[in-house]
């Protein structure tokens, strides 16, 4: 049995790209709650400062930061920050993500070129500039956040009709990312850097609750028969930054109540 102290993040300094939706907030509390000293990036970094006050006793623990993913500069900035300050960078979270095509498949092709350049240019600038710091230092783990639909199609049935139905580009971003992943994890793989993805099923959003006949379609696509919590997404996360994962690499690790089993 591994020694249950590996599991921690004591001792360990992450970096977590978008921290202010659902997910964000909810995987801010499990790295937090899990040990790191958390450093929460995101272009509006004001906005997630009333975090800090959910934290309890981990919020000194947990900083957050200005950065702007179209920038490379802002971004490589932002590492060298954390490393002077810190004395290293053990491990990231990509988290970000943008959708700017609201008009669905029909959308001006603008839209489309708009979700390319945070979705796709800026989630590799940003897994570069962290990857590049951690390989400098022969150590690191990095976990990025993709999604079901990046492992399937769209299922039609789940939607009142096709203005209901999910952008494209989401769908073509997160499946990029789960194999941009394994081309990551062989890239950085002899300099002692880890790179997974965490790919999340449909989330509830206690906030904005989805309609009853939505969840009603969705629940029996999985074998658990239900949407996930937010917070159940953390343990997976927490485990692929820790020691306790240090054999792992180059993996999709499906949080999806099964949908993707069935």
């Amino acid at each position: 049995m591994p020694d249950p102290t590996s599991f921690s993040l004591a001792g360990k300094v992450v970096l977590q790209f978008g921290g202010s939706g659902l997910l964000g907030r909810a995987l801010v509390s499990s790295l937090a709650a899990a040990g790191a000293t958390l450093v929460v990036a995101s272009r509006d970094a004001a906005a997630l400062a009333p975090q800090s006050d959910a934290l309890g006793a981990a919020r000194d623990r947990v900083h957050f930061e200005r950065v702007d993913l179209l920038d490379e500069k802002s971004i490589r900035d932002l590492v060298s920050r954390i490393v002077s300050r810190f004395g290293r960078l053990d491990g990231m979270v990509y988290n970000a993500v943008s959708r700017p095509m609201a008009g669905g498949f029909n959308d001006d092709l603008a839209r489309w070129e708009e979700s390319m350049r945070l979705n796709a240019t800026g989630f590799f600038a940003a897994v570069r500039a962290c990857g590049d710091a951690m390989a400098a230092a022969n150590r690191g783990s990095i976990v990025n956040i993709a999604s079901h639909m990046g492992m399937v199609g769209m299922h039609p049935a789940l939607y009142d009709g096709p203005a209901a139905q999910p952008a494209p580009d989401y769908f073509f971003h997160k499946a990029g990312m789960i194999n941009a992943t394994r081309y990551l994890a062989s890239h950085y793989g002899s300099r002692n850097v880890r790179v997974n993805v965490v790919s999340p099923g449909g989330i509830y959003n206690p906030e904005r609750p989805q309609k009853e006949e939505f969840l009603r379609r969705y629940a029996p696509m999985t074998i658990l028969g239900r949407m996930a919590n937010a917070p159940e997404v953390g343990g997976a996360v927490v485990f692929l930054l820790s020691d306790a994962s240090t054999y792992v690499t180059g993996v999709n690790l499906p949080v999806d109540g099964g949908y993707t089993a069935k």
